[in-house]
């Protein structure tokens, strides 16, 4: 087995070598190589009804003209493509093979090769496997091993090769031109790979080493390779600056760095090299730069920058890059205007500006017949959009979302039949939505004309796109009556938006007319069960919002089964809390009226991340069939009447678990003590509930925690100072328990540095306030411009969609007053220390806390409290 590893993955390894060289032939074949050939031939053993070009070799014609043979001018072979030969033997009897002195390329994939192997003197490549699946491969290559001038070795994601000696392997390769190393392990440091290359390949002009875990730095050494045109080194992790003598390399065509930590400040001059045809540098957010004056009749194709520290103006020169075709420039930090001259380049066909700060106006791009993305989105663009757009017929891809562009929208940029997804919205865009002239047979499938001042009635012509999946037009003036049947006939739509306009929809003569109001929909009644028929001809309704209505329940039969999101937030729906979806990933039913939750509720969403049945008047135990939906991310059953105790089995069987909100119940019990060592939970809200016993030990295996509100319960313990490790706190809330001893918390040593909110009112706390503890405290010590910079509400993001998240809530109390957050920003900071036995003056260090908006001190025995301290603080 071990043999056949090895030539398995010799063969993988040939064939991504030399499987493209094409040769033609125009010598006659020198007789010793013919009869080399034909011996090796003899002793292979190959299916003759399934060889393609081994079965027709013999002595009657020249070698040269042989299927799969290339020579030379001279009649040297230099090629041999036996692929597919169906060969199972004799491989390894056949020495001359690999002893051809001028071959070049060798192409054995696709054989039977089964238990071979190589003789050591003669092999150019030796693989050891210990474990295919289990162990990475270790390749070795004998010194005395010749090679072609191409050396390409392959992964994939079921082979993962690891060199353990990079200078041992390429050393005698002095002649070697191509070196593909892409995703073989190397593990060298920078002054190990630089070294093995400059020394051995001083003619190298590709060099590909992408996922190789090779470090930095770049060393001087590799100013030695001056023959490179190719250099491809993208996934690693350098931590270095680039070196400037890349800019002398006269030869470089292309240069990809995409994600590798490089640092520090780009030189320019390598941006105007003649050669350079190809730059990527995407995903280097360490990496400053801006782009230089362009010279004529540069070579560039390709200019990508996405996620780097770029900034500056796009100069007017860019224009001299007459070949230029792709522009990758998102989320860096441009500004000013886009050149006009960008927008006269006839080749470009991938234009991505977005996430900068570019201003002024869009320049016509109607002389890039060729363009077929653009995204110049989440920038601060002013003025009309260009109004032609006829002669861009190639266009598929079209975001101009999140600028302040005005004027109404072009008729002629909904006249493009190619275009599939447009997003114009959060603009200020004004006018009515024009008529798709040929709408059956456009492809469009996204249109999102949302948070405009669009009005008037949406066309007909919008529910004649046959391949629209989302259609997103809220936060707009519009008027008029749409028919549902209309709606029904996208049928592959998946996501539907229509609210905050003036809209009336007709959904049939039987069932009660629906309104659209322009500040919150008003929708009334049932939902109707006709709606889970919509999108049925792309496997149903996938996205459901019917948020902030007056909806009182759901119209029998219904069928939720195709849904992964489904919102029901804030209606006034009863009785028993409808049995999810199957496959639902986002659930929200809360702010309604339901009463209860099924018993066998946690058996129907086994993929569900969000539940929220908050804010509702639900009674009764929590079901341990919640239990059962272990990829929950957030669960919030807070602001409810729900008894008895919490299930163990909530806290020790969600390691995904990033929310656990329960607060406002009436649930009795401890806290399970069953927190987990891979413990993921960032909020924990058991706030207002009937809980006693102490704090679990085992919560501070949740590393990541950063709200934590025990408040208004009846737990008796002392401060929780063990939660030292826990350095990511944000809000800590121990309010009117039972809670004792002092708070002193010497081990701390600058964890709890992003603390900003404490409120350890109304316990039994006593001694006096730990100076060394609230130096620690170090988010209440910003000054205030330094807070307001770095101002986020604490949430938290579902699967990456920035519409699907979860909102921290807590509630605090301002001079007796209580106030409840329920978008905590990290800016507001406040202590509440009040109704303890806290005594002796109120240390100096509270003087620090810059940005503390609320200090309550008070019904302590706290000696001179605020006379050095009040001066400081924000409020």
């Amino acid at each position: 087995m071990r043999n056949l590893l090895s030539w398995f993955f010799l063969i993988i390894f040939l064939a991504n070598c030399f499987g493209t060289d094409v040769v033609s032939v125009s010598g006659q074949c020198q007789s010793d190589q013919q009869l080399q050939l034909l011996q090796r031939k003899s002793g292979l053993v190959f299916d003759t009804t399934l060889s393609v070009n081994l079965a027709l070799w013999n002595h009657s014609t020249d070698c040269c003209h042989w299927s799969g043979v290339g020579c030379d001018e001279a009649g040297r072979v230099i090629s041999l493509n036996l692929s597919n030969e169906s060969i199972s033997g004799g491989i390894e009897n056949a020495t001359g093979l690999f002893g051809l002195q001028h071959l070049k390329s060798l192409n054995l994939a696709y054989n039977r090769f089964d238990g071979t192997q190589i003789p050591s003197s003669t092999s150019p490549l030796k693989v050891e496997s210990p474990n295919l699946s289990n162990f990475p491969l270790k390749l070795e290559i004998p010194k005395s091993s010749t090679f072609p001038l191409k050396l390409k070795i392959p992964t994939t994601s079921l082979l993962k090769l690891k060199i353990s000696n990079l200078s041992l392997l390429i050393q005698n390769f002095t002649q070697l031109r191509e070196l593909y190393l892409d995703g073989v392990n190397i593990s060298a440091h920078g002054s190990e790979w630089c070294k093995a290359l400059s020394s051995s390949l001083p003619n190298l002009q590709v060099l590909s080493l992408s996922s190789c875990f090779l470090s930095g730095p770049i060393t001087s050494s590799f100013a030695k390779l001056r023959s490179l045109s190719v250099i491809r080194s993208d996934q690693n992790n350098l931590s270095s600056p680039v070196p400037k003598v890349l800019a002398e390399f006269m030869n470089l065509t292309s240069l990809r760095l995409r994600n590798c930590g490089l640092r520090g400040t780009f030189p320019q001059n390598i941006l105007q090299l003649a050669t350079l045809e190809h730059l990527d540098l995407s995903n280097k957010i360490f990496l400053q730069g801006s782009l230089p004056n362009f010279p004529q009749n540069q070579c560039h194709r390709t200019l990508m920058l996405t996620f780097t520290n770029f900034s500056g103006i796009l100069p007017d020169s860019i224009a001299n890059l007459n070949n230029l075709s792709r522009i990758e420039l998102s989320n860096c930090n441009f500004t000013g205007a886009i050149p006009t001259s960008m927008a006269n380049r006839t080749e470009i066909v991938y234009l991505d500006l977005s996430f900068n700060r570019f201003t002024g106006p869009i320049p016509s791009f109607h002389r890039s017949k060729n363009l077929s993305y653009l995204d110049l989105s989440r920038n601060q663009l002013t003025g009309a959009i260009p109004s032609n757009w006829e002669q861009l017929q190639n266009l598929v891809y079209v975001d101009l979302s999140l600028n302040s562009l005005n004027g109404s929208i072009p008729p002629s940029l909904f006249n493009i039949l190619s275009l599939q997804k447009l997003q114009l919205a959060n603009n200020q865009i004004e006018g009515q939505v024009p008529v798709f002239p040929d709408a059956s047979s456009s492809l469009l499938d996204t249109l999102d004309l949302s948070g405009n001042r669009l009005e008037g009635p949406i066309p007909m012509s919008v529910f004649e796109l046959r391949d629209l999946e989302i259609l997103i037009l809220s936060s707009n003036k519009l008027i008029g009556t749409i028919r549902l049947d209309t709606i029904q006939g996208l049928r592959n739509l998946t996501k539907l938006e229509l609210s905050y306009n003036r809209l009336v929809v007709n959904a049939s003569e039987s069932i009660k007319t629906i309104y659209f109001r322009p500040l919150s929909n008003q929708i009334s009644g049932e939902v109707p069960n006709w709606i889970w028929e919509v999108g049925n001809g792309f496997g149903g309704l996938a996205y459901l919002n019917l948020s902030h209505n007056l909806l009182m329940g759901l119209q029998e039969p219904y069928n939720l089964s195709n849904l992964i999101v489904l919102d029901l937030d804030f209606n006034q729906l009863q009785g028993e809390i409808p049995k999810p979806p199957q496959f639902a990933i986002y659930v929200d039913y809360s702010r309604n009226f339901f009463t209860s939750i099924p018993a066998d509720i946690g058996t129907f969403p086994p993929v569900t991340v969000f539940f929220s049945f908050s804010n509702n008047s639900l009674t009764g135990v929590i079901p341990e069939s919640m239990c059962n939906a272990t990829y929950l991310q957030v669960l919030d059953l807070s602001d409810n009447s729900l008894n008895g105790i919490i299930p163990t089995c909530l806290i020790e069987r969600f390691p995904h678990l990033w929310v656990l909100n329960l607060r406002r119940n009436n649930l009795t019990g401890t806290i399970p003590d069953a927190f987990r060592g891979n413990c993921g939970l960032q909020t924990l809200n058991l706030n207002g509930n009937q809980l006693g016993g102490r704090v679990p030990k085992t919560l501070a295996n949740c590393k990541m925690l950063e709200v934590i509100d025990l408040g208004n319960n009846q737990i008796t313990d002392n401060f929780p100072r063990w939660l030292k490790e826990i350095s990511s706190f944000r809000v800590l809330v121990l309010r009117s328990n039972k809670f004792y001893g002092k708070i002193g918390c010497p081990e701390i040593h600058g964890n709890w540095s992003m603390l900003q909110i404490v409120d350890l009112a109304y316990n039994d706390f006593g001694g006096k306030l730990p100076a060394i503890c609230l130096t620690t405290w170090k988010a209440m010590m910003s000054d205030e411009d330094k807070a307001e910079s770095n101002i986020i509400h604490l949430q938290y993001e579902l699967l990456g969609v920035s519409h699907l998240y979860y909102q921290d809530t807590v509630t605090v109390t301002v001079k007796g007053l209580e106030v409840e957050l329920q978008k905590i920003l990290t800016i507001f900071t406040s202590i509440d220390l009040s109704s303890n036995k806290f005594e002796g003056p109120i240390p100096e260090e509270v003087g620090q806390f810059k940005s503390l908006y609320a200090l309550s001190t008070s019904r302590n025995a706290l000696r001179d409290p605020y006379h050095h301290v009040v001066g400081y603080l924000s409020m």
